[in-house]
């Protein structure tokens, strides 16, 4: 894989049973790169470890007054000197590649998880941990993927050095040949501390940055209430915590570091003390101790790559961990049985009963806005299960869409009939046109939409927003996640994004919770004539909205418990006049006869205006 090949056509089924299998799972993908990584690191590696050879051929050659020997030992130093040269550029070359690649892999795969599970994702992982993944997780998982060809190039070659000195001058060479292995492991009865401190560091600044991300995520609301400093504290507390935790780390592999510089220094201590008194008695030659010292020296450079494999694992475990914890969340705990199938008409909830008949406007009422937004989910398959609940995601039964469990059928069908709109959309940065521009049916044009969703205000703020548009508010820019919009604004960009695309069956959370009455009626009357003969389903308690509905559902404690028309149920069913009116208790009991004050009948209860009424006071 060369980097001009990204992104990759399939970055393939990630192993994600655990932190370090998912290592495992990415070097053993990326072993083209790999082997190329560890062949030039072996040729510069062993062109490094030639260099003393020839450097005691040249003294020995001096000391003999041999010009022939010293030429020869002069040309190989400068074939040497080519090769490292060679070595060194092909070497960095190629484990950047294999870096790049492999974050490239990573991101990939995080990308598609986040499409595969949609607004779920934020409710399983919290949105600071998934950008925490997708940025400094992925560089370090990235920089122990380009270690591990350098480390075992580096390993071979202390192997082959050591055979070598042992062979060549066996009085010094196996004095060597035994103390690489001691200064080679030396530092792992301190590893565990130091990667449990590393695993401290990782986790409070993942913290931090998912205070942080919260944080900028709500300063408008946090100003607005006065708590911008008590969360500005909050981070000051949490990046405090970070630097402590780093300054405790980073004594670990300081200390780590002293004891790779303290034991080899004993080690050249000792050789060159040993070596001069054999060279002395005459047992060795000058020249040979200058090479066995030089290639002593020298093993000191592959020697430093254990530490950094030591520091690439301990820094990229975590974050590989916490990626697993992103990848290992599934859609459902079923795979896709039926192709080629686009289903069409009723949505039918097995588990809760609620029905949305094909072509009507259904709106849902449930008491619990967080059950509400589970149901939204389920409707549209997003199904919320991971590893540790699919037993439980098994025995549940599956949405269906005419008779077509969603479960079953491809992602892309299942996204492509069922659109779910989330209780808070997102916008993404970029024109408003780009907004606009998504796979739809192309039955539904972007002025029908944004009429329907009542966007005229919104167009005339943008179309006066920016000098450069040219007043076509289309042509406006707007900012990451709507942020210069009101929250009424950004709901009914959303609603329009979603009305364009026109799916076979729509499901809208409070698609309405951010506007005003007066809009919030037009609004419902736009839905309704726009979506003319598709499925829409809309959660919502606003009595607005739910006239428009051509019936309603009540959920209670997950059931359906009540189905028909507005009016109706706030007349016949105390549970639902409960949830819409917002009464109390004890208004609540008072309505059905328990206070002192007589039970209302039914036609004592008025009617709630009709959408019409409310468009002519307004």
């Amino acid at each position: 894989m060369q980097i001009r090949d990204l992104p990759y056509s399939d970055p393939g089924d990630p192993d994600v049973r655990s932190g370090p299998r998912f290592l495992f799972w990415l070097g053993r993908n990326q072993l083209g790169g790999q082997l190329k990584s560890l062949s030039w690191g072996l040729l510069h590696q062993l062109a490094i470890a030639g260099l003393p050879v020839t450097v005691g051929l040249a003294v020995q050659a001096v000391i003999d007054r041999s010009g022939g020997r010293l030429a020869l030992a002069g040309g190989l130093i400068v074939a040497l000197g080519v090769l490292i040269a060679v070595g060194d550029t092909m070497l960095h070359r190629t484990a950047v590649t294999n870096w790049i690649t492999a974050a490239a892999r990573v991101q990939q795969l995080l990308a598609r998880k986040t499409a595969e599970l949609g607004s779920a994702l934020t409710r399983r992982v919290a949105a600071g941990e998934v950008v925490a993944v997708s940025t400094g997780d992925v560089e370090k998982i990235g920089w122990f993927v380009e270690a591990l060809s350098r480390f075992a190039a580096a390993a071979t070659a202390l192997v082959v050095i050591c055979v070598g000195l042992a062979v060549y001058l066996p009085s010094l060479g196996l004095m060597v040949a035994l103390a690489m292995p001691v200064l080679a492991l030396a530092v792992l009865p301190l590893l565990p501390r130091a990667t449990r401190r590393a695993d401290e560091q990782r986790e409070k600044a993942g913290k931090a940055t998912e205070l942080a991300s919260d944080t900028v995520a709500g300063l408008r609301v946090l100003r607005g209430i006065g708590g911008e400093e008590l969360f500005l504290g909050r981070y000051r507390r949490a990046s405090q915590e970070v630097r402590r935790a780093a300054v405790r780390s980073a004594r670990m592999w300081a200390l780590i570091s002293a004891v790779q510089v303290l034991l080899p220094g004993i080690l050249l201590i000792s050789l060159v003390w040993y070596g001069a008194t054999l060279a002395r008695d005459g047992r060795i030659d000058v020249g040979q101790l200058v090479t066995v010292y030089s290639a002593a020296t020298l093993m000191l450079f592959p020697l430093r790559h254990f530490e950094e494999i030591a520091m690439a694992y301990s820094f990229s475990r975590p974050s590989a961990q916490r990626a697993v914890r992103v990848l290992s969340l599934h859609r459902s705990a079923q795979e896709a049985t039926v192709e080629g199938v686009t289903p069409t008409g009723d949505l039918y909830d097995p588990a809760t009963g609620l029905m949305a008949p094909r072509g009507q406007f259904t709106a849902v009422v449930c008491g619990d806005p967080d059950e509400a937004g589970r149901l939204a989910d389920r409707l549209g398959g997003h199904a919320e299960t991971g590893e540790e609940d699919e037993k439980a995601a098994a025995a549940a039964p599956s949405v269906l869409l005419g008779g077509v469990a969603l479960d079953e059928i491809p992602l892309d069908a299942a996204r492509a009939a069922v659109l779910v709109q989330d209780k808070d959309p997102v916008l993404l940065s970029g024109t408003l046109r780009e907004l606009l521009d998504v796979p739809s049916s192309g039955l539904v044009t972007a002025d029908a939409a944004l009429e329907a969703a009542q966007c005229a205000d919104v167009l005339s703020a943008l179309a006066q927003a920016s000098a450069d548009n040219d007043g076509d508010p289309m042509r406006t820019r707007i900012t990451e996640r709507g942020r210069s919009l009101s929250g009424g604004q950004r709901q009914r960009l959303a609603l329009a994004r979603s009305l364009v695309t026109d799916p076979e069956a729509l499901v809208l959370d409070e698609p309405t919770s951010a506007v005003d009455s007066h809009t919030e009626a037009r609004v419902a009357a736009g839905i309704a004539k726009l979506r003319q003969g598709r499925t829409t389903v809309a959660f919502a308690s606003s009595p607005l909205l739910l006239d428009a509905a051509d019936r309603v559902v009540l959920v209670h404690e997950g059931t359906v418990v009540a189905v028909g028309n507005h009016r109706d149920l706030l007349r016949t069913e105390p549970r639902y006049r409960a949830v819409v009116t917002r009464e109390t208790d004890d208004e609540a009991d008072t309505v059905n006869g328990v206070g002192d004050v007589p039970a209302l009948k039914s036609d004592d209860v008025p009617a709630m205006k009709s959408i019409e009424e409310i468009e002519e006071r307004a």
